[in-house]
């Protein structure tokens, strides 16, 4: 992670002035390495410098026990399908959002599995199953996603080796890759994206064609997406052309 980034992520404001200081460059220098991340989104202006993003940009949040009430069946679905990608004796990330926990009854039969996850309802539904090992990452509570975020929740992922990655999204478009709208969390998929083997992103039909302001991977970063239906014809074809799979009803295997 970019080191101004992650200095405002702890401090949760910074003046340039201080900023400059802090890492010995000009203030030319950290203007142009802050308005970076200003378009990448990863920060906001406040007067005099720069702050994190802790709610979401530019649209209304659904809070998490809403968001997951809604396509129960399809996410259940999802589940099933993304548990067939675990292998025994594996580990497993699973990101917080409403989908990612629905894997995990899917994985009873299995064996050694290790769980790693900062979803607090990912640990919750984890704890119900004996073969599963989990691993909590700890950090500040967030209640919008009901998840682990902040400086120690990155710093623990950099310590992870993990198989397989699964991943949730607010929007998926062909324009702007894989998207989230918060940025704290959106911190922490962009880090694991980066930990794991193998990205495996678990949407279903209602986020494609929708675009949240943060971007944190590409379908190149991905090495499956499970979804519930067969997507419209040109994600079937980005996700040909970067070599990803493909897994839900009506795919060829």
């Amino acid at each position: 992670m970019n080191s101004i980034e992650k200095y405002v992520i702890k401090h949760k404001t910074a003046s340039l002035e201080e900023l400059a200081s802090s890492f010995g460059v000009s203030m030319n220098t950290i203007r142009r390495d802050v308005k970076q991340l200003l378009d990448r989104g990863a920060l906001q202006k406040v007067y005099g410098g720069v702050s994190i993003k802790t709610e979401p940009l530019g649209q209304v949040f659904q809070p998490f026990a809403q968001r997951s009430s809604r396509n129960v069946n399809e996410k259940e679905l999802i589940g099933k399908l993304a548990a067939s990608l675990v292998d025994d004796g594996s580990s497993l990330f699973l990101d917080a959002g409403s989908t990612t926990p629905h894997i995990l009854p899917h994985l009873s039969e299995k064996s050694d599995i290790t769980v790693i996850t900062h979803s607090l309802t990912a640990m919750c539904e984890a704890a119900k199953y004996p073969n599963l090992s989990a691993i909590a990452l700890g950090g500040l509570y967030y209640q919008h996603t009901s998840s682990y975020v902040g400086i120690s929740t990155l710093d623990a992922l950099e310590k992870m080796r993990i198989n397989t990655v699964f991943i949730a999204a607010t929007g998926v478009s062909t324009d702007h890759g894989v998207t989230n709208s918060t940025y704290l969390e959106a911190e922490v998929k962009r880090k694991v994206v980066k930990c794991g083997s193998r990205v495996v992103l678990m949407a279903d039909h209602t986020k494609f064609d929708r675009s949240s302001p943060i971007t944190f991977c590409d379908f190149s970063d991905l090495y499956c997406l499970v979804t519930d239906r067969m997507p419209p014809k040109e994600y079937v074809e980005v996700l040909k052309s970067n070599n990803v799979l493909l897994l839900c009803p009506g795919a060829e295997l």
